[in-house]
């Protein structure tokens, strides 16, 4: 991003993403309302409109779904029992508690988040509803507290897009999972050319938009990291709820939600 480095990005992203935390307020992440917006539509009607089910917005922790995201990676990660899942960008928990029910008591189910405040609030809502087989660590996804080779699953929804280093992510990624792990990511991605004013608005960086790269870019990334079998679907239909991000801002005409699914190669 011209003009402006990495760590500003992030501190800017952790700002944001702290008011939230403080908040609850669904509509303070890929939004440019208020935090204090009471007009605010409800975090459960948000997440059915990204595709979540009436039942999974229903079986998590009260505080847990925050509206946030762009997609339900939930519907690819092919989720089975016993299996360890990486939750990127964790949030308020709510695919953590979804993923800690697929997996069961045998699995376990991990959420990183360099937002404090978020990592709080998804302690508490793991302890009051006795989630045994889920935990929340603090840190960023380019540098992940996590050993290698341990983890089966990752999922993420709409959290890559705003890190300045996505690179590193990807690596990340692949150095912690199993041989055979596999990626299932909803994210935004860049559809044509972005403009520079858009690109420039740190509004719109931490609001999901600005910081998007193209699919190509993205695959690239993750071949280089070592991924193969790699699937990107952009999903033309979410162009509706991503112009209500930054409305007459026209944001809809050049990025979309898209899946990312990828595999680590056996051979390590």
């Amino acid at each position: 991003m011209n003009q402006i480095n990495n760590d500003e990005i992030r501190n800017a992203v952790r700002e944001r993403y702290e008011k939230v935390a403080e908040s609850g307020n669904s509509r303070c992440g890929c939004s440019e309302a208020s935090c204090c917006d009471d007009s605010a539509v409800s975090a459960q009607a948000i997440s059915m409109e990204m595709g979540y089910s009436d039942w999974e917005v229903s079986e998590v922790p009260e505080g847990a779904n925050m509206g946030l995201g762009c997609g339900n990676p939930q519907a690819i990660a092919s989720l089975k029992p016993g299996e360890t899942v990486l939750d990127l960008g964790s949030g308020g928990g709510f695919d953590c508690f979804l993923a800690a029910k697929q997996v069961g008591n045998s699995g376990h189910v991990i959420g990183i988040d360099m937002t404090p405040e978020m990592v709080s609030r998804a302690r508490h809502n793991a302890e009051k509803s006795n989630y045994s087989n889920v935990e929340f660590r603090l840190g960023e996804i380019e540098n992940l507290p996590v050993a290698d080779s341990v983890v089966d699953v990752i999922i993420s929804n709409c959290v890559i897009n705003l890190s300045p280093e996505k690179e590193k992510v990807f690596q990340e990624c692949f150095r912690v999972l199993k041989p055979g792990g596999r990626l299932a990511i909803s994210d935004i991605v860049a559809t044509s050319e972005i403009p520079d004013d858009i690109k420039k608005d740190m509004t719109l960086f931490t609001g999901c938009v600005a910081g998007a790269s193209t699919i190509e870019e993205i695959k690239k990334m993750l071949q280089s990291a070592g991924f193969y079998e790699i699937e990107i679907k952009p999903k033309d239909e979410s162009r509706e709820f991503i112009r209500e991000w930054a409305p007459n801002r026209k944001i809809e005409d050049y990025v979309v939600s898209a899946t990312i699914e990828a595999v680590k190669t056996k051979a390590q």
